[in-house]
């Protein structure tokens, strides 16, 4: 048994173990790595596990598999393109799907809802009508996703998902955030009680990002590899870090090095061509998704990575999942001056002033000429991630939050019926 869940926690009243029931939308499992960790530790804590997620493209493609004994039920799913209409299509056609699943998957302890988008509160409400407790997950601050993503300001849409989150905030048991710029808006924005908001991190797995030795042929005849991993969507920076590049050749006169960009996403192919336009086809290499034993021989051989999210109000206050998996590799990393990078990373990285693409290149250039402060900088990441940032430690508090949600109330201070449109209690 993992943390301090007692037998009572993890086996209901008629002795069998309790079950719960993770609903995702945004990746298959066990790709998404947060979701698979949170899969196992509920498991190894002695809980039965189901989870309702899409489909893969080119791997998690089984309509129903059982992986180290969580039974995953996936369902076919066409991404959203172009804006909001295509969106609410993918939606909706997740939120039927996730609803027809859940009947087959039958009674659970617990329905755990993972954003985006903020619309599982649905089928969430309909369990908790037959006795689960609910657990929100949030991934994302939506509301402040739509801003970054989307330039139309707050408008009659950005209103409609912050009234979701308000409901998702309302119809929840427990709420998970990923740090705590997000605890603190489930507090301040959500109104909900401190001791019903639980920080669960997401950490990289150590056993799957192990260095390796450095492969030099993987730098294309240059001395130094610049590595960027990760999703390319319009908020991630992808067009920050090119530009940063084509500073770092043309006003700073470097051309030592090679960049490989690795993952994929809605702007992959613009961003390939603006590394076209800025005459960096040569020096820039895309190489999409790529498998896990390529990912850690890229991230080995880098010198130096890049996390070029820029500041807009979704990335200043999230926790990036590559800036942890460079942190895992003793990569010393080059970032924007964000509140959660800088939470994340400490010193093992060094920043510029937000969107200051100059400075980026700057950065790069510096920590190129220095190698005992890279090495410093790396070996600082890997105790960050096997000390506070562990996985550990974000077990122990999974599993306090899925005790707090299974407890009973004391007489009265059961919420009332979920009303749409009611303001949380402050």
């Amino acid at each position: 048994m993992l943390g301090d869940t007692s037998f009572d926690d993890t086996v209901g009243g008629d002795g069998r173990a309790r079950r719960a029931l993770i609903l995702v939308e945004n990746l298959s499992v066990p790709f998404d790595r947060r979701v698979w960790q949170e899969c196992t530790t509920l498991r190894d804590a002695g809980w039965t596990v189901d989870v309702i997620c899409p489909r893969g493209s080119k791997r998690d493609t089984e309509p129903e598999a059982v992986i180290d004994g969580v039974r995953i039920h996936r369902y076919p799913l066409q991404a959203a393109t172009g804006g909001p209409a295509g969106y609410l299509r993918e939606y909706g056609s997740a939120l039927w799907h996730t609803a027809r699943l859940a009947r087959k998957v039958g009674p659970v302890d617990v329905v755990h809802a993972c954003n985006p988008p903020d619309l599982l509160f649905l089928p969430a409400l309909m369990m908790k009508r037959r006795g689960a407790r609910f657990v929100f997950d949030q991934h994302d601050l939506v509301p402040e996703l739509y801003l970054s993503r989307f330039d139309r300001g707050k408008d009659l849409l950005y209103r409609a998902v912050c009234a979701l989150e308000r409901w998702t905030y309302r119809a929840a048991d427990v709420v998970l955030a990923t740090n705590e710029s997000y605890r603190d808006v489930a507090l301040r924005r959500g109104g909900r009680r401190p001791e019903d908001v639980f920080v669960v991190r997401s950490a990289p797995d150590t056993d799957r990002f192990q260095p390796v030795p450095p492969e030099p042929e993987l730098k294309r005849g240059k001395p130094h590899l610049l590595c960027y991993l990760g999703v390319m969507g319009p908020q991630d920076g992808v067009d920050y870090a090119l530009r940063a590049l084509a500073k770092l050749r043309d006003e700073l006169g470097r051309t030592d090095w090679h960049a490989v960009f690795v993952g994929a996403g809605d702007t992959f192919d613009a961003m390939k061509e603006l590394s076209r336009q800025l005459g960096l086809s040569e020096q820039v290499q895309f190489t999409g998704r790529v498998p896990d034993a390529d990912l850690v021989r890229y991230l080995s051989t880098a010198d130096v990575c890049l996390s070029p999210d820029p500041r807009n109000p979704l990335n200043d206050v999230s926790t990036m999942n590559k800036v942890l998996e460079y942190m895992v590799m003793g990569r010393p990393i080059v970032s924007f001056d964000l509140r959660e990078a800088r939470v994340s990373a400490g010193d093992a990285a060094v920043y510029a002033p937000a969107n200051d693409e100059a400075e980026f290149a700057r950065l790069i250039a510096l920590l190129m000429d220095d190698p005992e402060k890279r090495a410093w900088m790396g070996k600082l990441g890997q105790e960050r991630i096997s000390g506070p940032l562990s996985w550990r430690n974000s077990q122990r508090s999974l599993l306090d939050a899925y005790a707090a949600a299974c407890r009973d109330r004391p007489a009265g201070s059961a919420r009332g019926p979920f009303r749409a449109g009611r303001r949380p209690r402050r």
